[in-house]
């Protein structure tokens, strides 16, 4: 389970990912050092995207920085989260579908991200056909 440590959350989160999923962080922008995407090994879609963003980009008060994950949720639960949880924002640079932007300030705890985190894989990932 991760700590409320905003210090440490990203590892955390990598961790979690890595030791859950075996997947490493991958950093394709050279221009954003420390925006770590998170893919499925077999479809390479996206499941996490860790990014620092500038309050005021995310419609936050005060100047400076805040470390965010983008997340892709079940329909039903995104717009929960969006209209009745604090902490989550409509997903930043990600407009369509269900994704949510988790702000990793502490207003969400910690021991909540990681089961996103799994929905998150879980929706992105490879589907099952049914039949024969």
């Amino acid at each position: 389970m991760m700590q409320n440590d905003i210090q440490t959350i990203r590892t955390e989160i990598a961790a979690y990912i890595r030791d859950s999923y075996g997947v490493e962080a991958d950093y394709p922008w050279p221009r954003y050092p420390e925006y770590a995407v998170f893919r499925h090994v077999n479809n390479r879609k996206w499941f996490a995207l860790v990014m620092r963003i500038e309050k005021a980009k995310l419609g936050l008060p005060g100047a400076g920085l805040i470390d965010i994950v983008n997340l892709k949720l079940e329909s039903a639960l995104a717009v929960e989260f969006l209209t009745a949880e604090p902490g989550f924002l409509p997903g930043y640079h990600i407009a369509r579908g269900s994704w949510v932007s988790v702000l990793l300030d502490g207003s969400v705890p910690a021991e909540r991200i990681t089961p996103l985190i799994d929905q998150s894989f879980a929706v992105t990932a490879v589907k099952v056909k049914k039949g024969g």
